[in-house]
């Protein structure tokens, strides 16, 4: 399921992830690389818990391993969301500044 959502958007897969590790901008990182990290990550969580989940239903996981999983491809997918919404509600008050 991920992958076609990934599929229909190439460019956001090659932006990078957020939930397993996301460091601090560091004097040499810029925002665009910070973010392909954060995105790349954040894919590849939802894919973990997705993988993870389908090992659920045909028995082949422990169900805490696959509770655990779920609840972090949860997560990472809250935070996307957030960000998201932060970013075209940044966007939007910068379209309303007068010129």
């Amino acid at each position: 399921m991920v992958d076609k959502i990934t599929e229909s958007m190439p460019s956001i897969s090659n932006l990078g992830g957020a939930a397993q590790k996301v460091e601090k901008v560091g004097a040499g990182q810029d925002f665009s690389s910070f973010m392909k990290e954060a995105t790349e990550n954040s894919i590849e969580t939802l894919k973990s818990g997705e993988a993870m989940g389908i090992k659920g239903i045909t028995g082949n996981a422990d169900l805490n391993d696959v509770v655990s999983a779920i609840n972090s491809a949860e997560s990472t997918l809250q935070l996307v969301t957030t960000i998201r919404d932060k970013m075209i509600q940044a966007y939007q008050e910068v379209m309303r500044m007068p010129i």
